[in-house]
């Protein structure tokens, strides 16, 4: 069973609401590049995960969810969306799921413009709901795309730093891919008048659950197939990227140096002989247990909430991130 099928949420109709984040701009000429670039981004598959976690976070509220919780999912979505079309172009990505990359369809320039816009959009779409009882909102338009694009930053300045340490490497993937979930669950409980504290609790349940996450994606990285991945096997190494399994991999003194040859220049059989020693090590299984400390914090919120119905919703999500394998 898929997961918006196991939470009973419509995903048709939060696809839909995407969509017409483009048609509805009534700047946006229907048949230009820009327009059917997105309709072709937002429609080539993907999880939905950050739309489901608003729909979630708004089941906790006092108030049943309407069109706001709905524009938030959509909203959510564009933010994640447009991050990709600009972590793509930093990192000289080929294939997005599975696909031709956009950047590699329009060229960098267009590219750029278009994930430009996507989060100026979710700005323009948002900034109606103003005033202090909205001002949450503000969390997900600004805050959250703010710190997604620093976490971007990071990515891309750490790249080849194999001096990086723990502490910048949490920061990195809080920054980059914790907070926008963390920031879903809670506009989405607020968004139908759910009391803080509650609120507060399920961002924290989004943030564990995040950082389990990417810490996953560091670790498929080395396990999967491209063909499951959608993208090459290895790439994050290939791009310099210094995951939780390399930073361990790190530590030990028969490994290291050949991990610090990695770099721009670096031949497929340098960067698969790398992959074969660090998995060969015990560092995915050490990353992976720090995945798993991350969904044990998330359990623990979910029994402070456990008098709430949707509480079993958060153990769906849970059982959803514990078992991925893509």
């Amino acid at each position: 069973m898929k997961l918006h099928e196991a939470l009973n949420i419509d995903l048709g109709q939060i696809n839909r609401e995407i969509k017409q984040l483009v048609t509805r701009d009534k700047d946006v000429p229907k048949h230009s590049q820009l327009s059917s670039s997105i309709l072709e981004l937002v429609g080539s598959g993907g999880k939905r995960l950050r739309p489901l976690m608003v729909i979630v976070g708004s089941r906790f509220g006092k108030k049943a969810p309407g069109r706001r919780t709905l524009h938030l999912a959509a909203a959510a979505e564009f933010i994640h969306a447009a991050s990709l079309v600009h972590d793509d172009i930093i990192d000289s990505a080929e294939l997005r799921r599975g696909q031709p990359a956009l950047h590699t369809k329009t060229g960098i320039p267009s590219a750029v413009h278009i994930g430009n816009y996507m989060s100026a959009r979710v700005i323009e779409l948002l900034s109606k709901y103003s005033g202090d009882k909205n001002r949450y909102v503000h969390d997900l338009s600004s805050v959250a795309t703010a710190q997604l694009c620093l976490g971007e930053y990071q990515q891309m300045e750490l790249a080849y730093d194999y001096d990086i340490t723990m502490e910048q490497y949490l920061e990195k993937s809080r920054n980059k891919t914790a907070l926008l979930m963390a920031t879903c669950l809670r506009v989405g409980a607020l968004s139908t008048e759910s009391p803080e504290e509650v609120a507060n609790l399920l961002y924290s349940f989004g943030e564990a659950l995040g950082m389990s996450f990417q810490i996953q994606d560091d670790l498929l990285d080395f396990t999967q197939s491209s063909e499951v991945l959608g993208k090459p096997a290895g790439s994050d190494l290939r791009h310099g990227q210094v995951t939780l399994p390399v930073l361990y991999a790190l530590e030990y003194p028969e490994i290291a140096p050949v991990i610090r040859t990695i770099g721009p220049a670096s031949s497929d059989e340098e960067v698969a002989n790398v992959l074969s020693l660090i998995t060969q090590s015990d560092a995915l299984a050490r990353a992976e247990q720090v995945s798993r400390s991350y969904l044990e914090q998330a359990a623990a919120i979910v029994q402070q909430l456990s008098s709430y119905p949707a509480h079993v919703d958060l153990n769906t999500l849970l059982h959803y991130f514990s078992a991925r394998d893509h």
